[in-house]
């Protein structure tokens, strides 16, 4: 009997035991290629590197919510425009590090109907970045690093670049001159020397704190008429520039109030 129990433990146990040991000390060393490179662990070690921003799903990263979409101060930071779903309307990407806005970032998005971009670090946009946005009523590209505009579509209800760094040279005469639905424009605390030509839709104008020098009879109002009333514009900001506004009084006969500023 004895001899029996000493047979079968050779033959069948001992091979066993001698088999998980060698398992167990194979899954400690990990697995080794022909250079001796330890595959599992190295593999193990790759999966756990962190996602770089850009190749996150923008949903995974901001809140996607019935055509909004909420990007935030995104952690990791956020430095370029967010790919976004098709059906996007507002997007709102406030407080991030973006600094450049491309031709390609909303260039299939004609759905978007409101952008806002306040607080990034935005110095340069391609003309045509916007052009093709024929439903946008609504552009916020406050404080950014911006020192000339591109061109803006022709829908905007409200374009607001308060604290950024924008020139006259950097804003054409006539970059507003076809919004014809444009009710409010916001460029305070600019570097601007002179007015742009201003739409009959605008009810505010903000132009505090820029470097104004300067204007005409024909900045508000239309010189070669006394007759004509500004009716829509309601509210215009002067103050914080050099400009004297009691020199050129016959340069607010059309408004219905008159702009705030310095008289004295």
């Amino acid at each position: 009997m004895m001899q029996l129990r000493t047979l079968i433990f050779t033959s069948v146990i001992l091979p066993w035991l001698l088999s998980s040991a060698a398992k167990d000390e194979y899954m400690e060393r990990g697995i080794l290629d022909s250079t001796g490179n330890d595959i599992l662990h190295n593999s193990n070690a790759d999966q756990a590197a962190p996602p770089k921003v850009d190749e996150l799903p923008t949903c995974l990263l901001c809140v996607c919510l019935s055509g909004s979409v909420y990007c935030e101060e995104v952690s990791p930071e956020m430095s370029t425009v967010p790919a976004l779903p098709k059906e996007t309307a507002y997007l709102y990407a406030r407080f991030n590090k973006i600094t450049k806005i491309s031709n390609q970032d909303f260039a299939d998005m004609a759905t978007l109907k409101r952008i806002d971009l306040t607080g990034n670090l935005i110095a340069q946009i391609d003309d045509g970045a916007f052009s093709k946005l024929s439903n946008l009523e609504e552009l916020t590209l406050a404080e950014n690093k911006l020192t000339k505009l591109p061109t803006l579509p022709t829908k905007l209800v409200s374009f607001n670049a308060n604290f950024n760094r924008l020139t006259t040279q950097g804003v054409k005469a006539t970059a507003f001159k076809k919004l014809t639905r444009l009710a409010y424009l916001y460029l305070g605390n600019n570097e601007l020397t002179a007015v742009p030509q201003l739409p009959e839709s605008l009810h505010v104008v903000h132009l505090h704190n820029n470097k104004i020098l300067t204007i005409t009879d024909e900045t508000f109002c239309k010189g070669n008429t006394s007759h004509y009333i500004r009716t829509n514009m309601n509210e215009v900001r002067l103050d914080g520039n050099p400009i004297m506004l009691s020199k050129h009084p016959d340069s607010f006969i059309c408004l219905q109030s008159l702009p705030i500023g310095w008289y004295n």
